[in-house]
């Protein structure tokens, strides 16, 4: 197989993971590289530091594609006297290109969410904050019988009747209209000043919201009638499958500490470790992961009625009160949901090997491939620890 360019690359990158599903305030897609040039090594890292920037270069990659963006903020310089522009212009030197999918990888089907998920053994996953399915209509029209087939292809050629991996759905039942042309009309069928009774078919067909000008257009364009009678019906929005975090069951339930020693094991070793808060013996079986920093989505945990939530970066006072709250309702029993508290980039780890190989698949169904690489390099920013225990801590320390 040939090599993809970095349009090709880029535009496989964008189908999984859309760059309109990032959140308002992220920068995600490509930061640098010329989409003709050819792609036959791509790197794939959790943070775009100086440590990745020279594995890629020395590793000979094409592209390097991180989780987190480099410039999540605007800039109005990347002069190589900055340590950003400075791997800038290394990663251009070396005919490396740099994209970013950070939070649009967060939210999607296959993404960061769902490969912790699964890392930490959860089945059954759905979203912990689904975003809503695309708004819909159903547009229902009454057309003569012998139209009928036309006007359904008319509006599925304008994008009505797709419905997941089937295209031109519809509904249609037969019945009889009845109208009476006035002064002024021109009618397809009847005459002016007498009642009319026509064969006609009633056909339902759902449509998104966004195109409903250019199904309506067609509607007109295709119907017979001088004036077709049609509805639009605006469709509840539905949860998704994409959206933040998942919540999902284990087979089997364990003992919080038992689970903690599982999450441990299935993510990268750092120095902070993997922290819990909970009964260690509570029973573990319902559970809410979200890659990165988590504790904004107390409130959408709670509904979620679990009993752990994984994450990272847990600051003191949100847990501590998120705690408290739990034993407060509790009443006696074990509070819920326990908290396992992981390094931010240990959290997002696990979905590099699946994005890797979604890459390669999505690539090869196009009749190209590329090499690909897992960083395996610490980019944690801690790296040291000190254990301590009660006989070390000052007097009145708590």
């Amino acid at each position: 197989m040939t090599a993809p360019t970095l349009r090709d690359v880029v535009a496989a990158l964008e189908k999984r993971y859309p760059p309109g599903t990032a959140e308002s305030w992220d920068a995600v897609g490509l930061v640098a590289g010329d989409p003709a040039e050819p792609v036959r090594r791509v790197l794939l890292a959790v943070d775009p530091v100086t440590a990745v920037v020279d594995e890629a270069l020395e590793w000979g990659a094409d592209l390097l594609l991180t989780h987190h963006p480099l410039f999540l903020r605007g800039v109005h310089s990347v002069a190589a006297t900055t340590y950003k522009g400075a791997l800038v212009h290394r990663l251009v030197r070396g005919g490396c290109a740099l994209y970013a999918a950070h939070t649009n990888a967060d939210a999607a089907r296959g993404g960061v969410a769902e490969a912790l998920a699964e890392a930490v053994g959860l089945v059954d996953t759905v979203p912990l904050v689904p975003v809503p399915s695309p708004a819909l209509d159903k547009v229902v029209v009454f057309v003569p019988e012998e139209q009928a087939e036309a006007l359904v292809d008319a509006l599925a050629d304008a994008g009505a009747g797709a419905l997941g991996d089937y295209e031109r759905c519809a509904w249609t039942t037969t019945g009889e209209g009845t109208f009476t042309p006035q002064d002024g009309a021109q009618p397809a069928i009847g005459t002016v000043g007498r009642r009319e009774h026509v064969r006609e078919t009633r056909v339902e067909m759902v449509a998104p919201r966004s195109a409903r000008s250019r199904v309506l257009a067609a509607l007109r364009a295709a119907h017979p009638y001088e004036e077709p009678a049609f509805d639009v019906l605006e469709l509840a929005a539905e949860p998704g499958s994409t959206g933040l975090g998942r919540v999902g069951t284990l087979p089997e339930p364990v003992s919080l500490v038992a689970f903690a020693a599982g999450v441990a094991r299935a993510v990268p070793a750092t120095v902070q470790g993997v922290r819990w808060a909970g009964d260690p013996q509570m029973p573990v079986r319902r559970v809410a992961v979200l890659g990165g920093s988590g504790d904004s989505l107390f409130d959408a945990v709670r509904a979620a009625d679990v009993d752990v939530y994984v994450t990272a970066d847990l600051r003191h006072h949100p847990a501590s009160e998120q705690q408290e709250r739990a034993a407060f309702e509790a009443a006696g029993g074990a509070p819920r949901p326990a908290l396992v508290d992981l390094a931010h980039s240990a959290s997002e780890w696990p979905w590099l090997a699946r994005a890797a190989a979604d890459l390669v698949a999505d690539l090869q169904a196009q009749g190209t491939t590329v090499e690909t690489r897992v960083s395996t390099l610490p980019t944690d920013p801690w790296t040291g620890h000190v254990a301590q225990t009660a006989s070390t801590q000052p007097e009145g320390t708590p």
